[in-house]
């Protein structure tokens, strides 16, 4: 009880980053399992990217309806969103109607997307009126500035989307493995690929906020991949990009506060990235044993 009670009052604030990142690393972790799976790791990239335009039109936006003075989240986060949507949109429409790989869509789209939205940042940054500071927490995460809405926000997300996923977990691995074989078996694969997209772009755009447009890419990535490094069963290996995720983000956070002010949002990654690098070279050694 002393514990928790020194949490709640003298470590509040800590408390609530920890919590709230630990449930954004579950849920992307979770999320990246699949992409990795479906070997789509980089549509993360051109989605993430995408955002970015949504995030000045709902600046804009907010400010025309003089809604808190040009930063009204929902709106902020509404047009992300839908932006996020298109990104992906086009590169599925790029991928089907052309004879240009995955990866030359993604990369277009994800260039266009991102010059898009610089472009109306610096047309937001150039207009008198409204207040601009804190937009750039969209590009590198504002982790010590969050709130316990932002911790309920995290919560709910987290609680959706482990949801969903148990829920749809035997269309999701089906669609990873074997997508002919899953529209013999009458799956219906579009619905399943939307679900995926859409649970995509919900832990990213809440994700904005918290560690930013660059890093939320890592954190759906790098726990996933190194999960994979301990299993070849999906069950366990959606388990344990979860649990990397979490841990990456708790640890980051750790070592941020620890070691003179470091960027979290920065060190959440290379925590990430560390622990990839030790399964890797376990994984490595227990080949070369076996």
């Amino acid at each position: 009880m002393d514990i928790i009670s020194s949490l709640l009052t003298e470590h509040y604030n800590a408390t609530i980053v920890f919590f709230a990142t630990a449930l954004l690393g579950l849920s992307a972790g979770l999320i990246g399992c699949f992409l990795v799976l479906r070997k789509q790791a980089l549509i993360s990239d051109a989605v993430t990217h995408a955002t970015l335009p949504g995030i000045g039109i709902g600046f804009l936006l907010s400010l025309h309806f003089g809604l808190n003075d040009g930063k009204y989240l929902p709106l902020l986060l509404l047009c992300s969103a839908i932006t996020a949507y298109l990104g992906a949109a086009a590169v599925q429409f790029i991928t089907n109607k052309t004879r240009l790989s995955p990866d030359t869509a993604i990369a277009s789209v994800m260039s266009f997307f991102y010059g898009l939205g610089l472009l109306l940042l610096s047309i937001i940054q150039n207009i008198d009126a409204g207040n601009k500071a804190g937009l750039n927490s969209f590009l590198l995460g504002q982790v010590s500035g969050l709130r316990i809405d932002n911790l309920i926000l995290l919560g709910a997300v987290s609680l959706f989307v482990v949801c969903a996923v148990v829920m749809n977990f035997k269309n999701l691995r089906l669609l990873c493995f074997d997508k002919n074989y899953a529209n013999l078996l009458g799956l219906k694969v579009k619905t399943t690929e939307n679900i995926l997209l859409f649970l995509m772009i919900l832990v990213i755009c809440t994700g904005l906020k918290t560690v930013g447009l660059i890093m939320i890419i890592a954190l759906l990535i790098i726990p996933a991949i190194t999960a994979r490094l301990w299993t070849e069963r999906s069950e366990l290996m959606a388990a344990l990009a979860a649990f990397f995720g979490a841990l990456s983000c708790i640890g980051g956070v750790y070592l941020s506060s620890a070691l003179y002010d470091l960027p979290t949002g920065s060190t959440i990654v290379l925590f990430a990235f560390a622990l990839f690098a030790v399964s890797l070279v376990i994984r490595i050694i227990r080949g070369a044993d076996a």
